[in-house]
């Protein structure tokens, strides 16, 4: 979690098209590389990055579900695509198009966790930003936060099960 509650601005970044932003974690999720374009997106220094939870860029609009959906993928040894919307240090926010893949030693065991994160389309910013507050909606309902959790999954799958598609399908279909 954040050392400090930070307020989001409402204010977007965005960065070249040409750069992607790189972190590697463990396997708790505690970053142990971040490149200059993260450093530079997010605000933060190295220093703040290094051995911190990847958590420190959540943003509040973000639904769990899609970060239990992503965890329970990776940490099956598979990868996943998503969007996301973080939070920098100084409380503006910004989307990426992340491709998250477990890191394996030798031996084929999981080690960690490499992300690749590009600036997404504009136009599917929009519908996730509209999907996504559907879903925190969904989750706050609840009284119980992994209830609200598993109904928001439900109702993601729902929403990719209309379409007749895979998750990954239904990522890539935008």
């Amino acid at each position: 979690m954040r050392e400090l509650h930070i307020k989001p601005t409402g204010r977007e970044r965005t960065w070249p098209e040409d750069e992607v932003i790189v972190s590697k974690t463990d396997l708790k999720g505690r970053i142990t590389y971040a490149n200059r374009t993260f450093m530079k997106v997010s605000g933060y220094s190295e220093a703040e990055l290094l051995a911190k939870p990847h958590s420190i860029v959540r943003h509040s609009d973000m639904p769990r579900c899609v970060f239990k959906l992503l965890w329970d993928t990776i940490e099956s040894g598979n990868e996943i695509f998503a969007y996301v919307k973080n939070l920098a240090k100084n409380g503006d926010h910004y989307w990426v198009f992340a491709h998250v893949t477990p890191t394996f030693d030798t031996q084929g065991q999981i080690i960690g966790y490499h992300s690749n994160r590009r600036l997404p389309e504009r136009h599917n910013v929009l519908l996730f930003e509209d999907l996504y507050r559907q879903l925190v909606a969904e989750e706050k309902s609840h009284t119980d936060w992994r209830a609200g959790m598993a109904a928001a999954a439900s109702m993601l799958q729902g929403v990719i099960d209309q379409k007749h598609m895979t998750y990954e399908q239904f990522i890539f279909s935008l």
